[in-house]
């Protein structure tokens, strides 16, 4: 199910909002809404795959491939050739850093039941990125700041705009600021494991890192 479910979050999602751009009347230049559907790509890919694994790496690994695939699928639609590739790439492995490494602190914190954690935030902030990206001034700025999508979507975008990487500098430590801490609070934190014991379910702590 938490496979299933990330598979819907990071490539179904993001095609159906790509080919339902192009059907528009008058579409939008895919390089302007670009970054906050990565970002929900990249998203859905990391947070929801590391929480089910409970492995980092496992994140960031599928959160490039959706990366790569929903590059690859804009581009068989009519999306230019990226203005800045290095820029483009470094957007991509912060954010699926720092996405892996929320992924991995609610399995650490909710053992299985984390992928579901991760499934209400990654909706969650699809709902604001959605409502920001067509509603700009809808949200306040105080908000977004606090979203870690938003610095994707920010940093996603930039790139693709052809600003290059100083531009999204900001956003990119933002990015990379919060992953580093995650990864620290996860290390720390005591794993919370479950185990069936007949036919109940005794739940425990266990200060064992991984």
């Amino acid at each position: 199910m938490p496979w299933l479910v990330a598979a819907l979050a990071s490539l179904v999602a993001p095609l159906l909002a790509m080919q339902a751009l192009l059907e528009s009347p008058s579409p939008t230049p895919w390089v302007l809404v670009a970054g906050p559907m990565l970002a929900l790509g990249l998203m859905g890919a990391g947070m929801i795959t590391s929480a089910a694994a409970a492995r980092f790496r496992i994140g960031v690994l599928m959160a490039l491939l959706a990366a790569i695939g929903l590059v690859l699928a804009a581009r068989m639609m009519g999306m230019p050739s990226l203005a800045h590739p290095a820029a483009t790439g470094l957007a991509f492995i912060a954010a699926s850093v720092s996405f892996a490494a929320r992924g991995k602190l609610f399995a650490r914190s909710a053992a299985d039941k984390g992928w579901w954690i991760a499934m209400f935030v990654v909706a969650g902030e699809a709902a604001m990125l959605g409502t920001a990206a067509a509603m700009p001034g809808a949200l306040p700025d105080w908000l977004l700041v606090l979203l870690p999508a938003q610095w994707a979507s920010m940093a996603i975008q930039t790139a693709l705009t052809g600003a290059g990487t100083i531009a999204a500098g900001s956003a990119l430590i933002a990015l990379v600021g919060t992953a580093a801490v995650t990864l620290l609070v996860a290390r720390l934190l005591p794993r919370r494991c479950c185990a069936p014991a007949g036919a109940a379910r005794m739940c425990f702590s266990s200060s064992r890192t991984t």
